[in-house]
């Protein structure tokens, strides 16, 4: 994988001003508000909170990488990249390595903040679980957001991420609690890899276990291999018509 081509894709996501308006400060600004709405309940529900808006930014930040390959598809860039030395895995590559990279500053920030003004506190091992947990549970995420950039249009792409993120981040359990949910919805949840990825970091910050560690990690990497297979044959098929 060509570094330079990696710095470049990372320095263009970051230049986004709706990028890190999205990915880093709203999962902030909705940390601090949900905090306080519940700032009457233990430090427990803060840090469950914390939980749900790390996830929540990782997933903004996993699905930009979709919508800069739409752009790239529309306009003819990506075939021009075809022609060149760099190979077809070398760019999805990059693409999913740039998204994970620009993903680190939600996982940084938004637990800075719980430390310094929700009084959120975990030890050592604890906050390397919960940080690793969510970067490398977000690996399906990304996938995700290449799937979806092969067959979307720069057009299409903001609204169909939108309409994705919330409504995975809602039946993942971000915004409610699945305990919350009708029988046949909390069914549902249980299929979206952001239920699985929340359950792999939540009882870090809570006792309150419902699935065991090797079933998260068992169905995250399923989701990774079944979408990382259909993300590289979608490329192939594009590959095929140049």
């Amino acid at each position: 994988m060509n570094p330079t081509y990696l710095k470049t894709e990372i320095v263009r996501t970051f230049r986004s001003t709706r990028f890190v308006l999205f990915a880093v400060a709203f999962p902030v600004l909705m940390f601090l508000l949900q905090a306080n709405v519940f700032s009457s309940a233990s430090v427990d529900i803060s840090g469950v909170i914390m939980v749900n808006m790390m996830a929540f930014g990782t997933f903004s930040a996993a699905m930009t990488s979709g919508s800069k390959l739409a752009i790239e598809r529309s306009t003819g860039w990506q075939r021009q990249l075809r022609l060149t030395p760099l190979t077809g895995t070398g760019y999805l590559g990059g693409k999913a390595l740039s998204a994970m990279l620009v993903a680190l500053p939600s996982l940084l920030v938004v637990p800075l903040v719980g430390v310094l003004v929700q009084g959120v506190h975990l030890d050592a091992a604890g906050w390397l679980r919960l940080v690793l947990g969510v970067w490398l549970g977000a690996i399906p995420l990304v996938l995700l957001g290449l799937l979806l950039g092969q067959f979307g249009t720069p057009d299409s792409m903001q609204p169909v991420n939108m309409i994705v993120m919330m409504g995975m981040g809602f039946l993942g359990g971000l915004w409610i609690p699945i305990d919350g949910m009708p029988s046949w919805m909390a069914d549902i949840a249980q299929v979206m890899p952001t239920y699985w990825l929340i359950q792999l970091v939540r009882p870090v910050v809570t006792d309150h276990l419902t699935v065991s560690l090797p079933a998260a990690l068992g169905v995250l990497a399923a989701w990774t291999v079944v979408l990382g297979a259909l993300v590289i044959r979608r490329y192939r098929k594009d590959s095929a018509r140049v």
